[in-house]
Parts: structure tokens; C-alpha cells; sequence
């Protein structure tokens, strides 16, 4: 009975705990108060889904691809202390962030992940308001569809997404070639042609070791090629499509010219031989 008598007495207290801390000094902070709200927004062809912590009233969002922008009706009963996390999908939005509240700018932090964009914003005022998130560049594609994400067939070959390789194919992709609205562009139907394809060879290249090393020397002249982006000092829009016209004709010549070319001379000099013979 006495048993049964402190499980109630623990239960109790572990209750009012919970519904009411303030009683046993423990520091009900508004601050600390989070409503989590999930919005899908839809492209022409695909859906992201936004996420906003708040410890204020989301009344209402919107979305407009032409200015990219996202845009948030909020409503805050405190005067200080309005905190709030945005999470957005990074195939949607990237590039450069600007915050407004009521049409003036506000400082963020901003964090990102493989996935994502994580924007921490604070303001004063209770009220109404509106909160603008504007980015430097609308994708609306989604650029990483694997478990993992990103360069589905080089994380096969190398084994791994924190490889060397993988790491930098990602970081030209991220921190140059969509740096650009031109780059931008090329990743979209790239990424259309890559990924109807890439999920089966991926597949393949894991199952087949001699596969593996195959690709892994094939890989091999687009990564030396693509080194060369590094150390490009690209500003402009006119710049990045010399610069990557450059790197797309260099990947053509290794790939298909000079073999067809070496193919062209063995097979004459074949020819050359066999006429030798037929004449000694």
C-alpha cells in the first residue's frame, strides 16, 4: 500500500510539474514557448515544405517565385523577444538572404545544412506584422533526391559523401556554378538529365567493384577539369558562361574527340600494317 501510495504522490508531482513549473521555481521563459508550423509550397513541378518555430501567431504565408520571396502574417503579444526559425529547403531557396519586418530589414543568423537553410530571426513590437524572406536565387528543383543527396554516382564510386571527390564536386556546384543565374539554369536541366539516370547506375557501380574502378578513372578528367573553376575569379554572368562553355568543350575533347581520334590513328595504322603484309 505504501508502495502504491508513492507511485501516486510521484505521479502528482511530476503532474503539476508539468502544468504549472512556475511553482517550483522553474522559469517559465516566453522565449522558450515554440509554435511549430509546416507550410507545402508548389512549383510547377514539384512541393517543398517550410517550416516556421515560433513563440508568436503565424497567421498566414504566401509564396511569389518572380521576386523570391517568402512571406510571413504574424502576430505577437510580446514587446520584446520575438524569436523565430525558419527552415527552408535549400533546392528551393538559396544564394543570399534578406529579412524585412514590415518592409525593413532586420539582421538574421543563418545556418545551413546539406538539406537546408536554418534562418534565426528576433524582433521587438507586439502586434501585427509581416516578415519578407527574399533570396538570391529560386531553384525550384529539387537538386538532391538520394538518401544522402547530391553527386549520386561519385558518392558510389568513392564510397562515401565526405570524400575528397564528392566534397568537391559539391563545393563547385554550391559556392560557383549557382553563384549565377546562368549557373543556376544549367544545374536545373543538368539535374533533370542527371537524376532520370543516375539513381540505377549509382545502384550498379555499388554492386560491381570492377564497375567502381571504372567509373573512378572516368571520373577522373571531369574532376581535373573542373579544378580549374577554382581558381577562376568568376563576377559575372558573362564569366561563368565562358568559363563553363570552357570546361564543357575541354570535357567533350577528353572524353569523345581524342578517343575518337587515337581510335581513327590505331585503326590506320591497322590498316597500314595489313596493306604491308598483303604487298611484302
Amino acid at each position: 500500500m505504501r508502495t502504491e501510495l508513492k507511485f501516486v504522490l510521484f505521479f502528482t508531482l511530476i503532474l503539476l510539474i508539468i502544468v504549472n513549473p512556475s511553482v517550483y521555481g522553474l522559469d517559465e521563459s516566453s522565449r522558450d514557448v515554440g509554435f511549430v508550423n509546416k507550410y507545402t509550397i508548389s512549383t510547377d513541378k514539384y512541393d517543398f515544405e517550410i517550416s516556421i518555430t515560433a513563440n508568436f501567431l503565424v497567421s498566414s504565408h504566401a509564396f511569389r517565385a518572380s521576386d523570391k520571396t517568402l512571406q510571413f502574417n504574424v502576430e505577437s503579444g510580446l514587446e520584446e523577444g520575438n524569436i523565430a526559425e525558419i527552415v527552408i529547403p535549400l533546392d528551393l531557396f538559396d544564394g543570399k538572404f534578406t529579412t524585412l519586418l514590415d518592409g525593413k530589414e532586420i539582421s538574421h543568423e543563418i545556418n545551413k545544412t546539406n538539406r537546408s537553410s536554418v534562418i534565426a530571426i528576433e524582433f521587438y513590437g507586439k502586434g501585427e506584422h509581416v516578415i519578407d524572406i527574399t533570396a538570391g536565387k529560386y531553384l525550384g528543383v529539387e537538386l538532391e533526391k538520394s538518401n544522402g543527396g547530391g553527386c549520386l554516382i561519385a558518392t558510389a564510386a568513392f564510397g562515401s559523401e565526405l570524400a575528397p571527390q564528392v566534397q568537391f564536386l559539391r563545393e563547385i556546384r554550391d559556392n560557383t556554378v549557382l553563384e549565377t543565374e546562368s549557373g543556376s539554369a544549367f544545374m536545373i536541366g543538368f539535374n533533370q538529365l542527371y537524376y532520370s539516370f543516375s539513381p540505377t547506375v549509382a545502384d550498379y557501380v555499388r554492386e560491381n567493384s570492377v564497375f567502381k574502378d571504372v567509373v573512378k578513372l572516368t571520373l577522373t578528367p571531369l574532376l581535373t577539369s573542373l579544378t580549374l573553376l577554382q581558381y577562376a575569379d568568376i563576377d559575372s554572368e558573362h564569366e561563368m558562361l565562358v568559363y563553363g562553355i570552357g570546361v564543357i568543350l575541354l570535357n567533350i575533347g577528353m572524353y569523345f574527340v581524342g578517343p575518337a581520334v587515337l581510335i581513327m590513328k590505331i585503326g590506320k595504322r591497322v590498316n597500314m600494317e595489313k596493306f604491308d603484309e598483303r604487298h611484302a
